[in-house]
């Protein structure tokens, strides 16, 4: 009996257990392990720590930052109204500039000095250091101010106005402390990153962000751009923009400002061109591009793509093979022919050219796919010096829609249309004007984009060819006088102005 009362509380015992267990079991949602797995903890960052680690950065880049200072001399001539004065009474100027060109005497100049500031980044600790070309552009005199607050004289090593980059060099008499470079194919938007430089003459400001774009186009065909909302201001232009590894990964350059002070849309120069504008220029003194020897109609319709054989409405129209026996033309370019791909990548437009013909050096023979008839052909091209392909021809096949450079001058421009040329009246000739450079001798004349440039030194300017060779000519110091139409927009007229300044 007592045996069947301990087996009865056995049983009772371990129905409880097995009980207790389901019931545990039960609770659990399906598909819970009863035994998790151990998982590694995640750390939030934060703010604290994110502000550590810009100190951080700030400081290891900081030491290789410089203050640019640059001086030019601007050589003006005293020029006076030719009528006016009190009581209507009138004057002939004895200084008047214009007598120069109409058989009077030279009238006297002055000079002014123009001061400008910016910023720039060790590179190599010899003191070679790498900014903007608008940094240094035309600059009588550059100075060069260290974060130990030391100062030393810089000369140009190299420029490049196309990226807008430009390496100078310092004697310091001492190794320096030079800026790590990284890859700027590695970001991405969202990115944080730190602009560093002296904007407004604040030295060693530092301002943060993110980059806000990629490969944003610029006014160059050969500029593509990191877009950051990280503060850039007048002086940052030059300084570095560094990712949170201390990297540079941009060269600050340009802001998009209707003011001209920061909007949060600002752009700099990615390191992997500033790395291969750096190496050229302290190699050779100035960056070799390449070309295929064309001209390529710069905006295209995919209607008339897809009438000359791309499908897809995607490549790029050669309009012109030039200059006679130039790389196209030995490899049976025509115009007419889309090329759709070049060194095995795809080519949808123009702007997909570029970046590729700045990474391919002179002499290289390359692979380009085009279409003709609708069928896919491909040559064998060896490409040519940029420099020498167009060197006797730099704007000669300028038309109307094609912008083209006179940088003598400081001048873009392009030939008349019909339509102005209607405008202008018969047997018209000249050149209209897109963009005149800040402080050029253009724009010290007082050009303006939409002026009709007629005349230059009282010769006629039938084309932007004939503008480029006559400028070609000019000298250092040489008086300039430009004769241009421009519309009264009061009256719907058009005036015919005389502009002169001294080239530099």
């Amino acid at each position: 009996m007592n045996t069947n009362k301990i087996i009865t509380a056995g049983v009772i015992a371990a129905a409880l257990v097995v009980g207790q267990v389901a019931g545990r079991l039960m609770q659990q949602p399906l598909g819970a392990s009863l035994a998790p797995a151990a998982a590694a903890t995640l750390n939030v960052p934060t703010a604290a720590e994110l502000s550590s680690r810009f100190s951080e950065v700030s400081d290891a880049v900081d030491r290789a930052v410089v203050n640019i200072n640059t001086e030019t001399v601007v050589r003006h001539r005293f020029r006076l109204p030719r009528r006016g004065g009190e009581g209507g009474r009138q004057f002939q100027d004895p200084f008047d500039f214009f007598n120069r060109f109409f058989g009077g005497e030279l009238p006297p100049s002055r000079s002014q000095k123009r001061e400008s500031l910016g910023s720039g980044f060790v590179v190599d600790s010899k003191g070679y250091i790498l900014t903007n070309h608008h940094v240094v552009n035309g600059a009588d005199e550059i100075r060069v101010e260290l974060a130990s607050g030391e100062e030393f004289p810089a000369k140009v090593v190299g420029s490049d106005s196309y990226t807008d980059l430009a390496v100078i060099e310092i004697d310091a008499g001492k190794t320096l402390e030079a800026a790590r470079l990284g890859n700027s194919e590695g970001m991405r938007r969202g990115d944080w990153v730190l602009a560093i430089g002296s904007p407004f003459g604040l030295e060693r400001t530092v301002t943060a962000g993110i980059i806000s774009a990629t490969a944003r186009r610029g006014r160059s065909h050969w500029q593509r751009f990191l877009q950051t909302d990280a503060a850039i201001n007048r002086g940052n232009s030059g300084g570095p923009l560094v990712n949170l590894a201390g990297e540079v990964i941009g060269v600050a350059t340009a802001i998009l400002s209707a003011s001209g002070d920061n909007s949060g849309i600002g752009f700099a120069v990615p390191s992997n061109t500033a790395i291969r504008v750096y190496n050229q220029l302290v190699k050779h003194g100035r960056v070799t591009r390449g070309a295929l020897g064309i001209s390529m109609q710069n905006e295209a319709s995919s209607q008339a793509l897809k009438a000359l054989g791309a499908v897809d409405g995607k490549g790029v129209i050669v309009q012109q093979v030039r200059p006679q026996d130039g790389p196209a033309d030995r490899a049976g370019l025509q115009p007419g022919d889309v090329i759709v791909g070049l060194k095995g990548r795809k080519i949808g437009e123009p702007a997909d050219l570029y970046p590729l013909l700045s990474e391919t050096a002179p002499g290289e023979t390359v692979e380009v796919e085009y279409l003709r008839d609708g069928k896919k052909r491909t040559a064998r091209l060896t490409v040519g010096d940029r420099s020498e392909v167009f060197a006797e021809e730099p704007v000669a096949q300028s038309g109307p829609g094609q912008g083209s450079d006179s940088r003598k001058l400081g001048l873009r421009v392009q030939g008349l249309s019909p339509q102005w040329k209607r405008h202008l009246g018969a047997g018209a000739e000249g050149v209209l004007v897109l963009q005149v450079e800040p402080g050029s001798v253009a724009d010290d004349a007082g050009l303006r984009s939409g002026d009709v440039l007629l005349e230059l030194n009282r010769t006629a300017v039938a084309g932007p060819a004939r503008l480029a060779k006559l400028a070609g000519q000019l000298q250092p110091g040489t008086d300039v006088l430009f004769l241009v139409k421009r519309g009264q927009p009061a009256t719907g007229e058009a005036v015919t102005l005389y502009l002169a300044a001294t080239l530099p």
